[in-house]
């Protein structure tokens, strides 16, 4: 079972590695560039990503034990994203404070969806899928709430995030809509949800070609010799996911559920590093090559982290 695991997260990565290739050497052959990554960024933060958040509301059925399955999944991804700003904050203290701020991201938030859907479907087949969407509401909140106030730069001294910020971003405004169409049981017209799903769907490709032309233009011999990038894997791949563990299983969580939390607090860091770290001026060489770092890391960690909750 753990080989097969491993196998199934390494065909994985490897299906998001070949799409990074390609966008490595369209911007070699200057065919589609990192000026035309961080050109098409925008698109992707404000058009594609809550496409997404708005497609996996409408794809859950109501009932009462997935209302419930929701409502745990929510709480638990909650919980681990508030244990993972609390573990990351003694961390990454000293340096540069572009690449600081990327660290303190990459420890926080994980693949849950390019990542963690894929190989849920694999694993633990649609209930998994079920569970794991329900990771993606806190994920969406937090990410665009702490992580914009840890990537966005202050002005004048200001507070790089406001209550306005925090309420109307691409993130939470997505959350507001999807949300009563879930509850209400709305059933969208196709010529209104195939295109969001068509959006939606662009995601993936469009963010591993943009990862792609950042990484050709960083220095890839260093990128292995990149110590916080290491520290960030140590953080996000075992100690979290080990007090994430321990935490679910006092609250008596048991079964799929906990593989599919555990699979969530486990996942590799977040593209999303790149996306925002380019989109707040941070340092997208640190956040793509701790991303690809991370990544290549998990194909073992995430294997042993699911064998782990299986036996429970």
């Amino acid at each position: 079972m753990f080989l097969q695991n491993v196998a199934v997260a390494a065909k994985q990565v490897a299906i998001l590695y070949i799409i990074v290739a390609v966008g490595f050497i369209c911007d070699r052959t200057k065919l589609f560039t990192e000026k035309a990554s961080r050109l098409t960024n925008d698109l992707l933060f404000y058009i594609v990503t809550p496409a997404i958040i708005i497609t996996s509301f409408t794809a859950m059925e109501l009932t009462d034990e997935n209302w419930h399955n929701l409502l745990m999944s929510f709480l638990c991804g909650t919980i681990f994203h508030v244990i993972a700003i609390i573990i990351s904050l003694p961390f990454f203290r000293h340096g540069v404070e572009d690449s600081i701020r990327v660290y303190k991201f990459a420890c926080v938030y994980g693949n849950v969806g390019y990542m963690v859907l894929p190989l849920a479907a694999a694993v633990l087949g649609n209930e998994g899928v079920f569970f794991c969407s329900g990771v993606l509401i806190p994920f969406n909140i937090f990410s665009f709430t702490h992580g914009v106030y840890l990537m966005k730069k202050s002005e004048n001294g200001k507070s790089p995030i406001s209550l306005k910020s925090l309420i109307f971003n691409p993130g939470i405004i997505s959350v507001i809509i999807g949300l009563p169409i879930y509850l209400l049981e709305l059933r969208l017209p196709d010529v209104i949800l195939a295109p969001v799903e068509y959006i939606a769907s662009l995601n993936t490709p469009l963010a591993m070609l943009m990862f792609g032309t950042y990484l050709s233009n960083t220095d890839l011999k260093k990128m292995f010799f990149r110590r916080e990038a290491y520290l960030v894997a140590l953080l996000k791949l075992i100690v979290m996911p080990l007090i994430s563990f321990g935490i679910f299983r006092l609250m008596g969580i048991s079964g799929t559920l906990l593989t599919a939390l555990i699979l969530s607090a486990s996942a590799p860091t977040a593209n999303n590093t790149v996306m925002f770290s380019t989109k707040y001026g941070r340092d997208n060489g640190a956040a793509s090559q701790t991303v690809a770092i991370v990544s290549f890391i998990s194909i073992i960690t995430m294997p042993i982290m699911i064998a782990l909750s299986q036996n429970f």
